[in-house]
C-alpha cells in the first residue's frame, strides 16, 4: 500500500481540529488514488472543501456497481452485504484487515468491554448462511479473543444459549449475544431469561419478520428476556468502524468516525440539529476505499451522538446518482 499517511493518526485524533485535519488529507488522498471517488469528485465540479463537512459523499449504491479501493492496492478479504435472493450485493474490498481488526477492536473494548472477560455469544444465521461477512468477521475474532470454549456462534439451539448463559454467570463472566433482530424475536418468544446478559442487535429483520422501530424492537426484547437494557450496534459492509447505542438509543462514534444529517431534499444541505434527514458517514479508517458515504438511512443527531430512525423508501431518495448505471 503506497499510502504516505499513517494509520496511526487514524487511532491517536484528540480534537476536532484534528480530526477535521486528517478527514482533508484523506479527501486529497482518495480523490488522487480512488478512481471511482476521482470521477464522482470531478463530475460534481464542487469547490474544494476547507472543512470535512464539504467534503463530497459518496453515495452506498457505489459500492454494488463498482470497486471502490485506493489504485494499486489488492484486497486482503472482501466482505458481501446481506441482502433476499437475487438483490445485488454491496462489495467492500479491504486492503488492510488489521486495520479493519485495530478499529472494531478499539471501539469495543471502549465501549463493551475487554472481551478476555467475557463469553461472547453470536446469534446471525442469515449472516453465516450467505458468507463473506464483516459482521461474522468481527464477532468471529472477539469470540477468539475471548479465550473461552463456552464463546461462540449458534443457529436456533435455544437451549444451548441458555446452558452456555449459565456456565459463564456460575463463572463470573459476563454474557454478550449479538443477534440479527429478527433471531432474537425468535429467541424471546421462548421466554428464557438472561437478566444479566448484554444483548446487541444488529441488522434488521431481513425479510424475515414485520418491521418495527427501534424502540418496540428493544422494549419487547427487555421483557421477554428479562434484561434492562438492549444495545445496537450500527456498522455496515462498506464501512470499518461501528457505533453503538446507549440504552436512551443515543449512538456513540468511535474519535475517528462521525455522523452528518443530510437535508432529504438537498443532498449537500445539512439538516438542523434534532430534524430529521439522511445519514452521511465520515469513517477515517476506510483510508485504502471511500471514507466519504451518503447513506440511505434515515437519522437525527443529538450533539456528538445520533439516532437511527429507520431507512429511505426508494421512491424516497435523493441526491446524485451519477455514475451508477
Amino acid at each position: 500500500m503506497g499510502n504516505i499517511i499513517s494509520e496511526d493518526r487514524i487511532f491517536s485524533l484528540n480534537s476536532n481540529d484534528d480530526f477535521n485535519r486528517l478527514a482533508l488529507d484523506i479527501y486529497a488522498y482518495q480523490k488522487t488514488h480512488c478512481s471511482i471517488y476521482r470521477d464522482f469528485v470531478h463530475i460534481l465540479d464542487r469547490p474544494e472543501p476547507k472543512v470535512y463537512s464539504e467534503i463530497p459523499f459518496l453515495p452506498i449504491s457505489f459500492f454494488k456497481s463498482h470497486e471502490v479501493i485506493t489504485d494499486g492496492d489488492l484486497p486482503e478479504v472482501q466482505f458481501l452485504s446481506s441482502g433476499t435472493t437475487g438483490m445485488k450485493r454491496s462489495k467492500h474490498l479491504v486492503a488492510s484487515k488489521q486495520l479493519y481488526e485495530r478499529s472494531f477492536m478499539t471501539t469495543y473494548r471502549e465501549q463493551i468491554g475487554n472481551p478476555a472477560e467475557q463469553v461472547i455469544l453470536a446469534l446471525l444465521p442469515s449472516y453465516l448462511e450467505q458468507g463473506e461477512s464483516s459482521l461474522v468477521y468481527m464477532v468471529d475474532r472477539l469470540i477468539t479473543e475471548s479465550k473461552s470454549t463456552n464463546s461462540g456462534f449458534l443457529l436456533q439451539s435455544i437451549d444451548e444459549i441458555e446452558k452456555r448463559y449459565k456456565i459463564a454467570r456460575s463463572e463470573g463472566k459476563k454474557t454478550i449475544l449479538f443477534g440479527v433482530s429478527y433471531a432474537l424475536l425468535d429467541l424471546a418468544e421462548k421466554g428464557i431469561d438472561l437478566s444479566e446478559a448484554v444483548i446487541i442487535e444488529t441488522g434488521g429483520m431481513k425479510g424475515r419478520r414485520k418491521e418495527m422501530t427501534k424502540e418496540e424492537l428493544h422494549v419487547t426484547l427487555k421483557d421477554a428476556l428479562n434484561v434492562e437494557t438492549v444495545l445496537s450496534e450500527y456498522g455496515m459492509t462498506e464501512l470499518l468502524s461501528q457505533a453503538y447505542c446507549d440504552a436512551d438509543m443515543h449512538f456513540k462514534t468511535p474519535p475517528w468516525m462521525k455522523v452528518l444529517i443530510r437535508d432529504v431534499n438537498d443532498p449537500f444541505g445539512w439538516a438542523k440539529e434534532g430534524k430529521t434527514g439522511g445519514i452521511n458517514v465520515i469513517d477515517l479508517a476506510n483510508l485504502y476505499s471511500c471514507s466519504f458515504i451518503s447513506t440511505q438511512d434515515l437519522g437525527r443527531s443529538n450533539g456528538n451522538q445520533f439516532q437511527i430512525l429507520g431507512r429511505f423508501d426508494q421512491s424516497d431518495i435523493r441526491g446524485c446518482n451519477l455514475l451508477v448505471e
